[in-house]
C-alpha cells in the first residue's frame, strides 16, 4: 500500500489517532496515552506536525517544536511496528526539517530502542543534553 505524507494539525489530527500511532509504536510506553487532555495539549501546541498515512490510516507520526529560523525540536517520532523498517521514520525527519527549514538545528532526544537507528540515517550524537524531570500532572 502507499504511503502517503503531509502536514496536519490539531484539531484535524485528533486525539484518539494519535494515541492509537503511539500504542502500535513503541513510544507509547514513554508518553501519556492514558491522558487525553495530555495528548490533546501535546497535538494543539506542536507547531510541526508531519504525518504518513497507508490507506487513510495514521502509520507514522513527526510532532516538532520549532522557531523556523534557528532550532527544531522533534518531539515524538513514532511508526507503527507493522510499517517500520520501510523508510518511514527517516523520510518524517527530512520532511519535518524541510518544512522547518533546513538552516534550523534538527535535535531529538532517542527512546531507548532506538539509539542505534538514528546513526545509520546520518544523525549525530550529542552529548551534552541536559533536563529537568517532569513534575507529576495535576489531574485535578
Amino acid at each position: 500500500m502507499e504511503i502517503t505524507y503531509q502536514r496536519e494539525s490539531y484539531p484535524g489530527l485528533g486525539v484518539a489517532e494519535f494515541a492509537d500511532v503511539l500504542a502500535r509504536s513503541t513510544l507509547a510506553e514513554r508518553r501519556p496515552v492514558g491522558d487525553a487532555r495530555a495528548l490533546e495539549g501535546m497535538l494543539a501546541n506542536a507547531n510541526l506536525i508531519m504525518t504518513a498515512r497507508a490507506g487513510g490510516l495514521l502509520v507514522g507520526i513527526s510532532r516538532a517544536l520549532t522557531d523556523f529560523s534557528f532550532c527544531t525540536y522533534l518531539s515524538d517520532l513514532a511508526v507503527d511496528q507493522a510499517y517500520q523498517r520501510q523508510g518511514i521514520g527517516k523520510r518524517l525527519i527530512a520532511l519535518t526539517h524541510e518544512a522547518a527549514g533546513r538552516h534550523t538545528m534538527l535535535t531529538l532526544l532517542a527512546a531507548p530502542r532506538a539509539r542505534e537507528y538514528y546513526p545509520k540515517i546520518g544523525m549525530i550524537r550529542h552529548d551534552s543534553c541536559w533536563i529537568i524531570e517532569r513534575a507529576p500532572r495535576d489531574l485535578g
